[in-house]
């Protein structure tokens, strides 16, 4: 696929992104989860695109997910919301300050985000929740246009799971931060300040799934504890 332009702004990258069909298994599914729906949601238009970020365009923290859920943000076109996952996070978000409401239902529920910002790897919502190499590799296109928008204002980024931190560490070295040798593992708590023409904070948890927060792998005081610290080293707490 030839992807459009370079971007200018982020509302011009967050449109090219919700037209994007660069990959046709992806496409495949989201369009088909969109027109089977879930019962529970049967009565809703579903986004059935790829999810754009969320939060302004001069944050300075920047929260790096895996991708979106299936009927989660491919619902309700926005990042984390619709679902169990993004209750969890919005909550502890809201509960650190850096939110102005704890829940997220749907594109038009009044939440706004205070000098943070969300992201993914991976914008569609793929099967099983488990992208491909190359669907992952095809996908970076947009975090590295989103990188180089928010440079100028990022200082701090928390990674949910070791998917995200493995596709996020080439593209922060692309955009000249440097990346220590060996490479920093991921783990839950796991710090790291990259140098560059601006340092910049890296921060480890584990993801907000389902899977970890039922399990108590994941509990809220663990994950606001992250979002503090990420929130102090990007001078918002």
């Amino acid at each position: 696929m030839a992807f459009p332009p370079t971007p200018t702004t982020l509302a011009e990258l967050d449109a090219q992104i919700s037209e994007c069909r660069a990959c046709p298994r992806l496409v495949a599914w989201r369009e088909a989860v969109a027109k089977e729906k879930r019962a529970a949601f049967r009565d809703w238009t579903y986004w059935g695109r790829p999810v754009p970020g969320f939060g302004p365009a001069d944050a300075s923290m920047l929260i790096v997910g895996l991708a979106p859920a299936a009927h989660g943000g491919n619902r309700t076109g926005r990042m984390f919301t619709g679902d169990r996952s993004g209750d969890f996070l919005y909550a502890a978000l809201h509960a650190v300050g850096l939110a102005n409401q704890p829940t997220a239902v749907d594109k038009d529920d009044g939440l706004a985000l205070r000098g943070t910002r969300l992201t993914s790897p991976v914008r569609c919502a793929p099967p099983a929740n488990k992208p491909t190499t190359e669907e992952r590799d095809t996908c970076r296109h947009w975090l590295d246009a989103e990188l180089a928008l928010l440079a100028p204002t990022v200082r701090s980024v928390v990674v949910l799971g070791g998917f995200g931190w493995q596709s996020l560490l080439p593209v922060l070295a692309g955009h000249g931060w440097t990346i220590p040798t060996p490479r920093p593992k991921f783990g839950h708590g796991a710090h790291v300040e990259l140098a560059g023409s601006r340092p910049l904070h890296l921060f480890g948890s584990y993801h907000v799934s389902q899977q970890n927060t039922f399990t108590g792998r994941l509990t809220p005081a663990m994950f606001e504890d992250v979002l503090r610290a990420a929130g102090v080293a990007a001078g918002l707490l």
